[in-house]
């Protein structure tokens, strides 16, 4: 089976994208479902600061087809309080999404290291140690400091990925360091001819069998979940 681009939004519970995205009559509790039939992937924060219940889980399963995929945030006291120590917390909270991983249905676990956390190597060799090894993690460094060769290294040796993200402010080095690759699109604007130079590189990945989970963020207006269905069909064409 080819590498395949999964592609949605950071979230996807926004009444605010009614009626541009999602149509006037759909209820709240229709959102995943319609969402799911556009898109591929969702980009869940909800696992920031909550251990997801396995019913949550398995109604999120149900509202979506096979080929769906949920990137998990990983939980702010692990990334933000704890900064990547190995504790029961980081434990419980893997195990915590073992109901997605059965279902078939877990995308990459996703770590954001805020900018006042710096660089700690040994602490990251030491996590991803740790870290189940059936997982794809992937880690967002929000302060420069974690844009070193040795970093890049430590992530190679676990098949973990540098998120690529970027933003109005911070732009994260293009290195890829997994078989997959993640990305966050946090610009505020994105145009027809970006996102067709976008689509040309995403190809490329995909061509080196590389899978691909994009996400742009969460705004009022749904200008992210209409160029994430856009991204899918110029890949597709």
């Amino acid at each position: 089976m080819g590498a395949r681009l999964y592609c949605g939004t950071s979230g996807f519970a926004y009444p605010t994208w009614k009626p541009g995205f999602y149509p006037e009559k759909v209820s709240a509790k229709k959102f995943l479902t319609h969402y799911a039939s556009r898109l591929n992937a969702v980009e869940i924060n909800y696992t920031f600061r909550t251990l997801p219940s396995q019913k949550t889980l398995e109604n999120w399963m149900a509202e979506t087809p096979a080929s769906f995929r949920f990137a998990t945030k990983g939980h702010q006291r692990i990334s933000h309080f704890e900064r990547l120590a190995v504790t029961d917390f980081s434990r419980a909270f893997f195990e915590s999404l073992a109901p997605l991983q059965a279902g078939g249905k877990l995308g990459p676990v996703l770590f954001q290291l805020p900018a006042t956390v710096a660089v700690n190597t040994d602490r990251l060799s030491a996590f991803l140690a740790a870290a189940p090894t059936d997982l794809r993690l992937a880690f967002e460094f929000r302060s420069p400091t974690w844009f070193t060769e040795r970093v890049w290294d430590i992530l190679r040796k676990h098949r973990a990925a540098l998120c690529l993200a970027e933003s109005d402010t911070l732009e994260t080095p293009p290195v890829i360091t997994a078989d997959f690759v993640y990305v966050r699109l946090r610009k505020s604007q994105y145009g027809a001819t970006e996102l067709a130079g976008i689509a040309g590189q995403l190809t490329g990945l995909l061509k080196e069998n590389k899978d691909v989970f994009l996400f742009f963020k969460h705004e009022d207006e749904p200008h992210g979940p209409l160029n994430a269905e856009k991204l899918l069909k110029l890949c597709q064409a």
